[in-house]
């Protein structure tokens, strides 16, 4: 078994449907976007950015190394994403992994896009440790969730080490 709890795990029921569904952070009439208020004014997560793009560490992970990609405009999935940005961004992803692989120490980089914080384009790039074979696959999320948070030094250490391979 690969999951991060013992047993007998219990299933419960799913909790009735909310719909309609909350808007979201940039959605019209929503609470204000927190990326766009971030355009002007960057903090000390964000680690790298363009013209399109911007690049941000989290604020708490148990995996340094953990970055995420999202778009300036809102552009809420591929599904509406402009055909000169879905280029860039396969560009960029690459870009992106390569760097994360730099770290050492990583057995495979994940990229996940939920799409239920913000009404922006934004997408995970989540570095699995070096053979930390039981978190492959759908289970590295699980895992990330129970394993020791890292410390701002070390998120804030990969993030540098991140922008610099993304410089040179």
């Amino acid at each position: 078994m690969t999951l991060p709890f013992a047993e007998p795990l219990v299933r419960r029921a799913p909790s009735p449907r909310v719909i309609p569904e909350p808007l979201r952070p940039g959605d019209p009439g929503g609470p204000p976007c927190r990326i766009c208020t971030r355009r002007d004014e960057p903090d000390e997560h964000e680690i790298w950015r363009d013209d399109h793009w911007v690049l941000r560490v989290p604020a708490q992970t148990s995996l340094p190394g953990t970055v995420w990609l999202a778009t300036w405009d809102h552009h809420d999935s591929f599904a509406d994403l402009p055909a000169e940005l879905a280029a860039e961004y396969g560009r960029l992803a690459g870009r992106i992994e390569r760097a994360i692989l730099s770290l050492g120490d990583v057995g495979r980089v994940h990229v996940n896009r939920w799409g239920d914080g913000v009404a922006h384009f934004h997408i995970w790039f989540i570095p699995r440790p070096l053979g930390m074979l039981e978190a492959t696959r759908e289970m590295l999320m699980l895992w990330e969730d129970v394993l020791p948070p890292a410390t701002p030094e070390q998120i804030g250490g990969a993030g540098q080490r991140i922008a610099a391979a993304l410089a040179g």
